[in-house]
């Protein structure tokens, strides 16, 4: 299980129910959360051998910033 992390441009939770189906039908997500209080409106996804790069698409398919952050 890793932890993937990236900045996104999520402003409001309304912005989070745009994004949940596009994330809840990816395979292999556990639980994933976005941290509001962070400037970068920080996601963390928790999965099991996720592609950063298939997240970062599917926020952008939703019409959203999604940028993976480094270690």
């Amino acid at each position: 299980m890793e932890v993937l992390v990236f900045k996104t441009n999520l402003q409001h939770k309304k912005n989070v129910k745009e994004v949940t189906p596009h994330l809840n039908e990816l395979n292999g997500i556990t639980k994933w959360n976005v941290d509001f209080h962070n400037k970068d409106k920080i996601l963390r996804v928790v999965s099991h051998d996720l592609s950063p790069r298939l997240i970062e698409h599917t926020l952008q398919t939703a019409g959203y910033i999604c940028e993976e952050l480094q270690d």
